[in-house]
C-alpha cells in the first residue's frame, strides 16, 4: 500500500493525481495505523512548516512519522514535508518541527524575489537511482519562501541556485525529500515519483546513493 497522509496540506489532490497517473491507487489517510503498514508513504506540504506540525499533531502523527523514518521505511517528503524534517523553521518565529535531519528552515535572502516561484534547475549531487533518467540540472516547479539549511551535507542530494545555494533533495537511507513539487514538475516530476515507488516496492525496499555524479 502507498499512504499519503492527509493532514489539510493544499498539493495533496495533485499528488493523488500524479501517483494515479503512475498506474497505482494510493490510500490517503489520517490514520497513524494505515501509515504505519504501508509500503511506501508520502507526506505532500503547502503553506507554513509551523501550522503543518500543529496539523500533524492533531491528528498524533508526529511519533507516527518518526517512526517510519527511523524504522527506514520509504517515505517521500514534498516542499512544507521537507522542511518538516528538519529541527527547526524560522518562519512566523521560530518553531520545533520533527528533528529528524539537524538543521534549520531559513527565510530567502530579502533581497530576492520571495516566494521563489516557478521552474529552477536542480543539480544533482550524488548517483541514485531517485534520479533515474532524469538529467541533471533538469527543471523542476517550486513554490516557497524559506529554505532548508542541513548541519550535515551528506544529506544533500540536490542542490538548487535562488540567491543562496540551497538543499532542493535530501536523501538519506529511505527517506527522501524534495522542495520542489513533483506532481506539478511535468514529465520528470512524475518520474521522480515513479523511481521512488520503484525503489519503495522493490523485494528490498531498501536503496542507496553514491557521492559524485
Amino acid at each position: 500500500m502507498i499512504a499519503i497522509v492527509d493532514y489539510g496540506a493544499g498539493n495533496l489532490g495533485s499528488v493523488v493525481n500524479a501517483i494515479r497517473k503512475l498506474g497505482y491507487q494510493p490510500a490517503v489517510t489520517r490514520e497513524p495505523r494505515t501509515v504505519l503498514s504501508s509500503a511506501a508513504v508520502i507526506l505532500p506540504g503547502v503553506g507554513a512548516a509551523g501550522d503543518a506540525m500543529e496539523n500533524l499533531g492533531a491528528i498524533g502523527m508526529t511519533d507516527v512519522i518518526r517512526k517510519v523514518i527511523h524504522e527506514k521505511r520509504p517515505l517521500f517528503a514534498v516542499c512544507v514535508g521537507l522542511q518538516l524534517l528538519f529541527s527547526s523553521t524560522e518562519e512566523g518565529g521560530l518553531h520545533k518541527c520533527l528533528d529528524v535531519i539537524p538543521g534549520t528552515v531559513k527565510r530567502l535572502p530579502q533581497s530576492l524575489k520571495v516566494p521563489h516561484m516557478g521552474w529552477n534547475q536542480v543539480k544533482q549531487q550524488v548517483r541514485h537511482h531517485l534520479f533515474s533518467g532524469i538529467p541533471d540540472e533538469a527543471n523542476f516547479y517550486f513554490v516557497h519562501s524559506y529554505y532548508a539549511d542541513p548541519e550535515d551535507i551528506s544529506v544533500v542530494a540536490g542542490t538548487t541556485d535562488y540567491g543562496v545555494s540551497m538543499c532542493s533533495v535530501a536523501i538519506r537511507d529511505n527517506l527522501v525529500a524534495t522542495q520542489f513539487h513533483p506532481e506539478k514538475s511535468g514529465n520528470w516530476g512524475l518520474r521522480m515519483y515513479s523511481n521512488f515507488l520503484e525503489m519503495a516496492l522493490s523485494k528490498e525496499g531498501r536503496y542507496g546513493k553514491e557521492k559524485g555524479n
